[in-house]
Parts: structure tokens; sequence; C-alpha cells
């Protein structure tokens, strides 16, 4: 199969206060890689957990640093220090809580944010007071912010742990009380998603949603295994499908089995463009393969991954590929509108939001611009 991969047409000039504007669908972000860095410190402070630095500033620095390292393993431990002040439920509250509160400021309108509940366990807490606490600083978050922003849950398990089925049952236990739908993250390289089939086998039988993360340090044999051996709805990351995408000499686009399967299956990608430079799952901004995999209408993400780390926003990822790739306000619609089409929410709650929210905002934007 052969696919012109032709340019986008020229869009009206973009500013980052209509980016900053614009409503926003957000579907891979952690929790517990969004932290405030005065929160961490705060927290630290009343737990006696020593940390890197001592003012909000440097700690700031210090994590965005630490995780500008190329590497997915070195990335990740820097959540040593996210997770150790979360082990109570006040603290759990108060993050869950104040990321709301941030997503609601940066113009998100939707949001599913992710977090594995038994890392929070070390203090005494059971997992069921994990998912509690959090739903609690979900709902103080949505109320302060007077109905402008939905928050869910996907509860995460760890691929390189066991416990994948007991927080497989958990988010079927939570799924009407806040928890949207299931999904495992952590070092992909010798711990492919197969090791979980039973959870995932288990989520299909209860008519329920996961994600896997698959396709952002491994390659495409993580995405194939989470799609045709797990059964995963969603892609968390899945930047590398671009190794089954060929652009010939002539600016053809020959798309591999995989590729296309995933493509007319119309199977989300969860992208995270700052977060995939850093961990070395692409080699920058405009060489990111969502420029193609836009073109070629692939059901593409804009997401965040890691607020903290990646010191970035949806605002920030979107104005960064608007100027990357010459993106205007209605590839910026596009994005969201796909993000809502594929959030782990009942049908009537999406096309409500399309149509009643993001669509009408997106057009009176539109007409403001001219």
């Amino acid at each position: 199969m052969s696919t012109a991969a032709t340019e986008p047409s020229a869009p009206a000039a973009l500013t980052r206060e209509q980016v900053l504007q614009a409503p926003k669908v957000l579907l891979h972000d952690h929790l517990d890689g969004g932290l405030r860095p005065q929160t961490i410190i705060d927290v630290a402070a009343e737990v006696g957990h020593r940390l890197p630095a001592d003012t909000a500033e440097s700690l700031g620095a210090w994590f965005a640093e630490a995780a500008d390292s190329g590497s997915l393993e070195r990335y990740l431990e820097t959540f040593d220090h996210t997770v150790a002040v979360m082990q109570t439920a006040p603290a759990i509250t108060r993050v869950a809580r104040e990321c709301v509160e941030d997503l609601a400021a940066d113009g998100v309108v939707y949001a599913e944010v992710r977090y594995a509940p038994e890392q929070h366990v070390e203090q005494g807490l059971s997992l069921d007071d994990v998912v509690a606490a959090v739903q609690a600083g979900f709902e103080e978050g949505m109320a302060a912010a007077g109905g402008r922003i939905v928050v869910r849950q996907l509860l995460t398990a760890m691929r390189h742990q066991a416990r994948s089925m007991e927080i497989a049952e958990l988010s079927i236990a939570w799924r009407d009380r806040g928890v949207a739908g299931f999904d495992i993250a952590g070092a992909e390289a010798g711990y492919p998603p197969t090791r979980h089939l039973d959870a995932f086998e288990y989520l299909q039988r209860e008519n329920s949603h996961f994600t896997i993360h698959a396709g952002e340090a491994f390659g495409l044999p993580s995405i194939w295994e989470a799609i045709q051996w797990c059964g995963a709805d969603r892609l968390g990351h899945g930047v590398r499908i671009n190794d089954d995408v060929t652009v010939h000499d002539d600016g053809s686009v020959e798309l591999g089995r995989l590729a296309a399967y995933v493509r007319d299956k119309r199977i989300p990608l969860e992208m995270c463009p700052a977060s995939n430079v850093q961990t070395g799952a692409a080699a920058s901004i405009a060489e990111h393969p969502i420029g193609l995999l836009k073109r070629l209408r692939f059901r593409v993400t804009v997401n965040t991954d890691n607020r903290l780390m990646s010191r970035t926003s949806m605002t920030d990822e979107l104005w960064n590929l608007a100027q990357a790739f010459g993106y205007g306000l209605k590839d910026l619609e596009w994005f969201t509108v796909n993000a809502m089409k594929s959030a782990f929410l009942p049908f009537d709650e999406r096309f409500a939001l399309i149509q009643e929210q993001i669509k009408p905002a997106y057009a009176a934007m539109a007409a403001a611009a001219g």
C-alpha cells in the first residue's frame, strides 16, 4: 500500500495565548509525575524524606535535569522522591487536588490521570485507601473549578511486579466511583505485557477499558503484544509504530502490516512529545513521528506524561508542536477531538463534551481570529 505524505495546508498564525485558551483533553498523565515542587518540599519536611534540593525552583530544575538523560530507566528513577511523599491520605489528596487545579488552569476540560496504587502503601494505607484519597482530591479540585473540568482515574499496575490482577480487580471495584480504566507501566525491556494476560482477560470479561504502555523504550514487538495478545484499547506512547512506516524517496509512504492494522482499527496513540525526547524515543520535537503519523491520519493524541519531570503542560506540548509543524487551530481541534473520542468515558458523555464544549469553543476562537 502506498499513500502520499502530503504536507498540511498552511494554517492561520497561532499564538501561545490561543493555545492556552483552547480546550484540551489529556489521556496520558501520571499523578506522581506532576507534583508541584513546593508540595514535595512541604510533605518531605513532614515525613523526613531527604531531597536533592531545598527550594521549589532548584528542585524543579533538578527533576528536569535528572529526567533529561535519554534513558527511560534513569527517567523513572526521579519517581523515588515523588512517590516517597505520597504515602499518607492527606498528602495524596493534596497532590490529586492540585493536579486538577493545575490542569484546569491549563485549559484541560477532560483528563484521565494514572498512578500505581501499589506504590503508595508503604506507611500502612490499603489499596482502597489510596484510591479513595485520590478520588477525594479529584472531587475537591473539580468542585473548585466549577464544572470546567472532568477528571477520572486510571489505575496502573507495575509491569515488573506481580499485582496486576489485584489492581485490575480494584479498578473494577471502583469503576462507578471515579475510575475509568486500567494501565500497566514501568520498564518495557524484559517485562512484556503478556506477563499480565490474566489481568487483561479478566478486564475484557468485565467489559472494562485498559491501555498499555508500549512502543516507547521497546519496539514493534511491544506494540504487537499489547494489541494482539492483550487486547489494549489504547497504546501508551506507541511512538515506535513509526518503525513500521517507510517513507520513500519520492515522498510516498508504505505501511507495514502492524502499522496498517493500528491505523485501520483507529487504535489511539497516547503520544507525549516532550517526554519522548527526554527518554530518547524521539530525537527532537521537530523529528517526532507525530508529524508524519498525523498526516497519515493515525488516531494520534497529545499528552504530557510527567509534567514535573518534563517541565511541561498541555499548552507547552501543543505550542511546541505548532511551532515545529506549523499547526493552527484546526489541528489543535483535531488532536482534542481525537482524544475525546478515545477517552474511557461512556459514549454519550464523550459526545456531549465534543458537541457542547469542545467544538463550540474552537468555533468561537476561529471566529474571533477572523
